[in-house]
């Protein structure tokens, strides 16, 4: 029980025939080394995939909820700019670099099991994981800026 947090990949492998060859996707899914015969390969959409997960790092949390989701906390799903990414993983470093500026950029977020409201060592690990989990997405977007896929937090608590 608390507050578990996922920033997920949601890649589009949609397998259209008029798609150029190299733009095509040929998904397989096995079980027990046999494909898997209740999906129809030919017919999936999207593979959705983790690409960070924090389980109590509330003030990550509130910086979602404020900044990706207009204030609302009702455990939706919301999608994330690349935009985004980089300013959590800027703010991320300012407050790493300079401790004494986690109360302004990233507050510690109260809420029912969401873990402790202290400047520690495990808010500022939340914060150095965040980064380290951050920043190989950006390393994903092209020169202008754009993901291969769609990008999306909810939270569960």
């Amino acid at each position: 029980m608390g507050l578990d947090m996922y920033l997920t990949k949601k890649h589009y492998v949609q397998k259209w025939d008029h798609h150029a060859e190299d733009k095509r996707f040929d998904v397989t899914v096995t079980r027990g080394g046999k494909e898997y015969p209740h999906i129809n390969k030919d017919k999936v959409t999207y593979i959705l995939e983790e690409a960070a997960y924090w389980r109590k790092a509330n003030a990550i949390h509130g910086w979602f909820v404020n900044n990706v989701q207009e204030g609302v906390d009702e455990c939706q799903e919301s999608w994330v700019t690349i935009d985004k990414v980089k300013e959590l993983t800027e703010i991320c470093k300012k407050v790493i670099n300079d401790n004494s500026l986690a109360e302004e950029l990233l507050p510690a977020t109260p809420g029912f099991f969401f873990g402790g409201y202290d400047y520690d060592e495990w808010y500022f690990g939340d914060l150095q994981r965040t980064i380290d989990m951050l920043e190989p997405i950006l390393a994903d977007a092209d020169e202008d800026g754009n993901l291969p896929y769609d990008l999306y937090y909810q939270s569960s608590w």
